[in-house]
């Protein structure tokens, strides 16, 4: 499935399930409709039996009294909010206050204005109604293109799904939507405490003290929670490899590594505000503008790192289905580490597929590493130019067509390097290197964007794609905040809250 047929996809799934979500509220707004006017269906009688009541009272039966107060009651309860109810609350204040003339001229149009308020809540039922009606056709319409799409995304990756879904174990189909369901929880919690932290921190001075004392300490909790629900919750709920190229459609990103590797690009970086995912995860977002990224998993890892969409392959027999990947594969980003299986990725990379399709990236400490990568590859790459003393990547190389290496490195980061060029560019540099200084990931994915574009392989949006963090984050606790509003008004609707 090309990019273009992907997007449209997603737009059309994305608008039914909108479409369904506003047909929802939509019903239940007109449930609650349906439940006001059943409850006020005898209204005018009511309000002619209380305008009866009293002219009693303004004849001079004071046990009238009893009887207002509980006709007022029963309007409080079971009338909505309009003329009725405001005309009975103004007359038995009236009552109160023993100004039976004027109590009676103020409930002389009281049977009107509830037979007004009924036809209003008829009205207003019909029209909600019909409102959900029309959402949910729309949802029922769009669904049939979006179940269409979605059999062409399946069908366009059964081939790289059978490669490696035969060695995919088993999972019990309540896993995921559990974990799913309880990281809504976290992401409710994350967003809502970063939210009253960042408020008692930018209206200190306009909020009340105790409210301070209150909304800090209650913030500080919530984030922590949320933060750990998260981290508990996200290795559980990540989709695997087969799962993942089937919501997708696209040729896959294959991405190796050594697997000793694994720990430095699970680190998070702390310089972005609401960052909770790796570098790993950076780097697969940017990459995801080619294509699903996907990786081979650590043989017996309790639970997959998060990043690229992890499969499992037997230790006896992995080499044909790599081999095989590689074929489907659209990309073949590797990064450069130490082990034989390593080494010999990198030989059949090079002796089965075009320059263009292999992406390399290089540690910085290249004697660890990249100690005989040259005697590999058709030309030499010169690393130790661009080497820099990190223990991530220094550098990524992209391949032309006649394997010519281009060699582009990893930004340094600001003050570790004296700012090149001219007198406007090295005073950006500098104010950049005060106000914003890029994470590792993102210096990374700049290098590979770079890289690439050298042999004329480009994508839209790639550093971008690593900068959303944030916004993935916020928007995921707002959509789970979205989310819990449906069950919240559901137990209004029955009348549990």
């Amino acid at each position: 499935m090309s990019s273009s047929s992907r997007a449209l996809a997603r737009l059309i799934t994305v608008t039914a399930v909108v479409a369904a979500y506003i047909a929802l509220h939509l019903a239940i707004t007109a449930g609650q409709d349906l439940q006001a006017r059943d409850r006020f269906r005898d209204g005018p009688a009511r309000a002619a039996a209380f305008t009866a009541v009293l002219d009693r009272y303004a004849n001079g039966d004071e046990s009238a009294r009893t009887e207002i107060a509980a006709a007022k009651r029963w309007f409080e309860e079971n009338a909505p909010a309009g003329r009725a109810r405001t005309s009975v609350a103004a007359t038995a204040g009236l009552v109160e206050k023993g100004e039976a003339s004027a109590a009676r001229e103020r409930a002389r149009t009281l049977v009107v204005e509830a037979g007004q308020d009924r036809t209003a809540l008829d009205r207003d039922l019909g029209s909600w109604g019909r409102a959900a009606l029309w959402f949910t056709a729309a949802a029922g319409a769009l669904a049939v293109p979006a179940l269409w799409l979605r059999r062409r995304r399946r069908a366009a990756s059964a081939e790289v799904v059978q490669a490696i879904g035969r060695f995919a174990a088993r999972r019990p189909r309540w896993r995921r939507p559990l974990f799913l369901a309880a990281g809504s929880v976290g992401y409710t919690l994350f967003i809502g405490g970063f939210m009253a932290v960042s408020m008692v921190q930018r209206n200190g001075r306009e909020l009340p003290p105790a409210t301070q004392i209150l909304m800090l300490p209650l913030g500080l909790a919530a984030l922590g929670a949320g933060f750990l629900i998260l981290r508990y919750t996200r290795p559980r709920s990540t989709r695997g490899a087969a799962r993942a190229l089937q919501a997708d459609g696209r040729r896959p990103v294959l991405y190796l590594r050594s697997f000793a590797d694994d720990h430095t690009a699970a680190q998070v970086d702390d310089g972005t505000a609401l960052n909770i995912h790796s570098r790993e995860e950076q780097l697969a977002a940017a990459l995801g503008a080619f294509g699903p990224v996907i990786a081979v998993g650590r043989p017996g890892e309790p639970l997959p790192l998060l990043g690229a969409a992890r499969f499992y392959l037997p230790l006896d027999d992995w080499k044909p289905t790599i081999l095989r990947l590689m074929e489907l594969s659209q990309l073949i980003v590797l990064r450069v580490g130490s082990g034989a299986g390593l080494r010999w990725e990198i030989e059949q990379a090079v002796a089965t597929q075009p320059g263009r399709k292999l992406l390399l990236l290089t540690p910085g400490r290249v004697a660890d590493a990249v100690e005989g990568l040259d005697g590999q590859l058709p030309k030499p790459l010169h690393l130790e130019e661009v080497a820099a003393d990190t223990t991530w990547i220094s550098a990524a190389v992209a391949f032309g067509a006649d394997w010519t290496p281009h060699v582009r490195a990893v930004e340094p980061a600001p003050g570790t390097a004296a700012p090149r060029g001219g007198p406007v560019r090295r005073s950006y540099q500098a104010v950049k290197a005060v106000f914003w200084e890029p994470s590792p990931a993102r210096r990374t994915v700049g290098a590979m964007k770079a890289a690439l574009a050298s042999v004329g392989v480009r994508r839209r949006m790639v550093v971008l794609r690593s900068d959303s963090n944030m916004l993935s984050t916020l928007g995921k606790g707002y959509l789970a905040i979205a989310a819990l509003a449906l069950p919240y008004r559901l137990l209004e609707l029955v009348g549990v809250r």
